[in-house]
């Protein structure tokens, strides 16, 4: 295989970790769009795909739209890429760069790929596929990987109209800024002002079922919830099972291990039944009513197994769509082949949810991240 053959299948290797790769950023936050991705894929084409600098500098430069986006991109390469950054760019003028062909057995062959790191590509392609894993179904050391990539997920909240006002080029008349301007001046018209509402992301409320039927998704979903809660101020979390637990302060901990432990010490009812319909109804009675579920978007991570009355849950799934902006449900099940809702639990709440999406999986996980964000509309499932 000549050189030019042997760029060539490297390249090919690492496209479809690089599409891979977007995904996880997009499920991070940052709008890795098609044509981006494209680019990216074009300038990994023209470095060194199998050099970690060039393959993170390629991946920011074309990835990322602002410096907002920066932190995210960090955090989504180390998980997705085995845990590693590449090193700082070093600063230097721009040169135009002749990539020779390594002679064997010269000194320079090996020069670069002693200095420096490569890419483990097949470290990219195995996250490729515990991307579509099931949950249940992972090694010790699958799981602790899965985990990782699950902190870097990043739900950004469906965006809001606020009452509050910026300042805008366009939009409607500002009467004070306006008046203000014009008494800065004596009095004389100078331009009108304008402005617009600042927008703000929604409130996101999570409830999450830890009963016996759950117990291998509980995990991956709480600690789903608190990479949302350390990201998103004013996210509220809840477990569900037999007693209703609020764990939003336990599990805003910087560290997921400790807060994942603090959840568990304060979680009395690990793997016991399921009584949804008057959990539900508590919440609402207590947290939901007075302002928690109003406009918030409402993530249920549950399997939908009821002990108690179906009619109940339906009748508190119904008070909570009036009262939420919209309500989600993730069931782990769903993703299984010849899954059918079955079960009276889902039988009574579907009607009354908005989007009916899967649970199984690190994919399915980042795609609620994505359904949360109000990327995807409204998806009302009856099956």
């Amino acid at each position: 295989m000549t050189a030019s053959e042997g760029d060539a299948t490297d390249v090919a290797d690492l496209t479809g970790s690089l599409v891979g790769f977007a995904r996880t950023l997009r499920a991070a936050g940052v709008a890795a769009t098609h044509d981006r991705v494209h680019a990216t894929v074009a300038a990994a084409g023209a470095l060194d795909v199998t050099n970690r600098t060039d393959v993170y500098w390629a991946g920011r430069l074309t990835l990322c739209s602002g410096p907002e986006d920066i932190e995210r991109y960090d955090r989504a390469f180390a998980a997705y890429f085995n845990g590693q950054l590449a090193p700082p760019m070093r600063r230097v003028p721009p040169v135009s760069v002749v990539r020779p062909v390594a002679v064997p057995g010269s000194e320079q062959s090996g020069s670069r790929q002693s200095d420096e790191e490569t890419v483990p590509a097949s470290t990219a392609s195995r996250a490729e596929v515990l991307r579509h894993r099931d949950l249940a179904a992972l090694t010790s050391a699958e799981r602790d990987e899965v985990r990782r990539l699950i902190e870097a997920i990043d739900p950004v909240g469906e965006p809001r109209w606020s009452r509050r006002h910026r300042p805008s080029h366009g939009g409607a008349l500002d009467p004070r800024r306006t008046v203000r301007a014009m008494l800065r001046q004596g009095g004389e018209p100078v331009r009108l002002e304008r402005r617009t509402r600042r927008v703000r992301p929604r409130r996101l409320v999570l409830v999450v079922d830890v009963s016996g039927s759950m117990q291998p998704y509980a995990d991956p979903m709480l600690r789903f919830a608190h990479a949302t809660a350390r990201r998103r101020p004013g996210t509220e979390v809840f477990t569900v099972g037999t007693r209703l637990t609020r764990v939003t302060r336990e599990i805003r901990d910087r560290d997921p291990s400790v807060a994942l432990a603090a959840v568990t010490r304060a979680v009395p009812d690990w793997s016991g039944g399921t009584r949804l319909g008057e959990l539900l109804k508590a919440f609402l009675d207590r947290w939901g009513q007075r302002g928690l579920a109003r406009g918030a978007v409402v993530v249920i991570a549950s399997d939908g197994w009821e002990r108690g009355d179906a009619a109940l849950l339906g009748e508190q799934m119904a008070r909570l769509n009036r009262l939420a902006h919209r309500v989600v449900w993730s069931n782990p099940h769903r993703g299984q082949p010849g899954y059918a809702p079955m079960t009276a639990g889902m039988l009574a709440a579907l009607p009354h949810v908005d989007s009916f999406v899967d649970g199984h999986s690190l994919a399915a996980l980042q795609g609620l991240a994505t359904v949360m964000s109000g990327v995807v509309g409204r998806e009302v499932a009856h099956a």
